[in-house]
């Protein structure tokens, strides 16, 4: 159906409204954020912008969804020019196309992995699909992998299979996460799995907040490359 001038107005303005917050929250973080500054900005009285965000918290809610929706949308776009089957490609795209958005993105990466906002509590039912698109194409990848015959990882798989082995608890939680996206990858490939997904965001995580040190490595996209090749061969990509 077509959309009302109203509606159209109303859409308009909540893009607005996310934009001026994108650039707040680069220059105040999430914790500086507030309403009155955006209306501010918006050229409106405080009291108008309440007509189309709630409170400090919802729009905090915009520009998480409006975040993880960006980060999801780079990194369908770099796996998708993968060539089909290579999953060892399509997981490293993947892990490129997340340390670009952080490094291009450092506070929008920040709101969605880096400290908590005091006092914020994510609604579950608005940020939990944009939130789960990078793991689930993540699991779409390894499960191909799976399926293709990439079963093992040598030493490294017999290592993650024992430790799978020896943890209690493990095994009912490996076969929830089975139940919820569908797969059929044993619990040796999950644990790999999961441990693959930590390591990116945890590399990333490094980098982008610096705590690698200012000199410690003088080409960071080298070492991240290194660090994707042994996570693929950790994973049972290649």
């Amino acid at each position: 159906m077509a959309q009302t001038p109203r509606e159209r107005g109303r859409l308009q303005t909540m893009d607005e409204i996310v934009v001026i917050g994108r650039r707040h929250l680069a220059e105040h973080g999430a914790a500086g954020l507030s309403l009155r500054a955006v209306a501010r900005d918006l050229g409106v009285v405080s009291s108008a912008v309440y007509r189309y965000v709630k409170s400090r918290d919802d729009l905090l809610t915009l520009l998480v969804v409006d975040a993880y929706n960006a980060l999801g949308d780079a990194v369908d776009r770099a796996v998708a020019r993968a060539p089909a089957g290579d999953q060892a490609g399509q997981f490293k795209a993947l892990g490129r196309a997340v340390r670009a958005w952080a490094i291009a993105e450092p506070a929008r990466y920040g709101l969605l992995f880096g400290s908590p906002v005091p006092g914020y509590d994510a609604p579950a039912a608005r940020t939990t699909e944009p939130g789960t698109r990078v793991i689930a194409r993540l699991v779409r990848i390894l499960e191909g992998a799976y399926l293709a015959g990439g079963r093992g990882a040598g030493a490294a798989a017999g290592t993650a299979g024992a430790a799978v082995q020896a943890a209690s608890g493990l095994a009912g939680d490996f076969q929830a996460i089975r139940n919820e996206w569908a797969i059929t990858a044993d619990d040796d490939a999950l644990a790999r799995g999961v441990l693959a997904w930590a390591a990116i965001f945890g590399a990333v995580s490094f980098e982008v907040f610096g705590q690698y040190g200012k000199s410690t490595f003088t080409d960071p996209g080298a070492l991240f490359e290194a660090q994707l090749d042994v996570l693929a061969g950790m994973a049972g990509l290649s």
